[in-house]
């Protein structure tokens, strides 16, 4: 998830559609909420939840830029990727 401004927020969920949702709404109270972190530019699929957590803390261990590039790969203009999901 992105802010606007280009914040980066990076998390887990078992249902994609639903946590992208409340992260919409403001539901989410904490980081998303109070950056306004609203817009899907990336995601991941797992089979396996160890795996999607795995994945989780490894990327957020990496420098901005890293992360960056990643989003770039498949979404170069940063695009609301939530409406392909729907």
């Amino acid at each position: 998830m992105a802010s606007p401004s280009g914040t980066i927020y990076i998390g887990v969920t078992n249902n994609l559609l639903k946590r992208i949702a409340e992260h919409k709404e403001g539901k989410i109270k904490g980081f998303t909420q109070k950056y306004s972190c609203n817009k899907l530019v990336y995601y991941e699929y797992f089979e396996n939840v160890y795996d999607a957590i795995s994945r989780e803390k490894e990327i957020k261990k990496w420098r901005r830029e890293k992360k960056e590039n990643l989003i770039r790969q498949t979404n170069p203009h940063w695009n609301d990727l939530f409406k392909e999901l729907i």
